[in-house]
């Protein structure tokens, strides 16, 4: 089920009421149960030094990086992003993937009460549970629209022009839906950097259904026509593109 956190209101953003500069990650540590292999330790980054880290030299090396951290991660088969009855994992797929790019999209975010605190000027370390919980796909949209400028994530809107963003630079994209019903799964999916075998699916030319890679209730390595624009489905109440370097 949907967990929310509410924070600080998005217009007190929008009205620079709140400095940017003093919110800062909710990091938890790297930890040896937390495995491709297992449905252990979700909450936390994976402690394993085969996976490849995004190489950030040019854009090739990006674009040829996160091809093999795709592959690694092999979504479709490791047991670490496999359905369960109660749940799916689109949330902490993308967030390994995001993690290995060397790119901050949480997986916890701080409390309301820790939120004021750190807003307050005052140092609040991230201890699961406590100061920090989970956050998931429906909660992520509404963090990107109130906190991923700070964290360097920059707003598009359409497909061709996130695809095209990824391609070019091999950088991060991120397509986040919120749900309209509240308490329920959203979803969220990278958009990654076409290969020589995976293409978006294009009209005329222009990218309809961006190149996406996906856990959910069918996980997918690579995918673009086969889900269309899901992210429009009525289930849905909104839904945000967003693009990191």
């Amino acid at each position: 089920m949907e967990k929310y956190t509410s924070s600080i209101a998005t217009k007190d953003l929008v009205d620079n009421k709140i400095p940017n500069t003093l919110i800062k990650k909710a990091d938890l540590l790297p930890d040896p149960e937390s495995q491709l292999d297992s449905m252990e330790m979700k909450e936390k980054p994976i402690l394993d030094a085969s996976i490849p880290f995004r190489n950030l030299t040019d854009v090739a090396s990006k674009k040829v990086s996160i091809a093999r951290l795709i592959d690694k991660l092999d979504v479709e088969t490791n047991i670490r992003y496999q359905r369960t009855v109660e749940d799916t994992y689109c949330n902490v797929y993308s967030y390994d993937y995001c993690y290995f790019s060397k790119v901050y999209l949480p997986t916890v975010w701080w409390t309301d009460e820790s939120l004021e605190k750190i807003l307050s000027g005052q140092n609040v370390e991230a201890v699961f549970e406590q100061t920090v919980d989970r956050i998931y796909s429906s909660a992520i949209h509404d963090w990107f629209l109130q906190w991923g400028v700070s964290f360097g994530w920059e707003r598009m809107f359409t497909s061709e022009e996130i695809q095209n963003k990824v391609n070019a630079n091999g950088g991060i994209g991120i397509i986040c839906a919120k749900r309209r019903e509240k308490g329920l799964s959203g979803h969220i999916v990278p958009v990654v950097p076409e290969t020589d075998l995976n293409k978006a699916y294009r009209e005329n030319d222009i990218v309809v259904y961006p190149l996406q890679s996906q856990a959910g209730k069918l996980n997918y390595n690579y995918f673009s026509e086969v889900r269309k624009d899901w992210w429009n489905d009525e289930l849905y109440s909104s839904y945000v593109f967003y693009y990191h370097e």
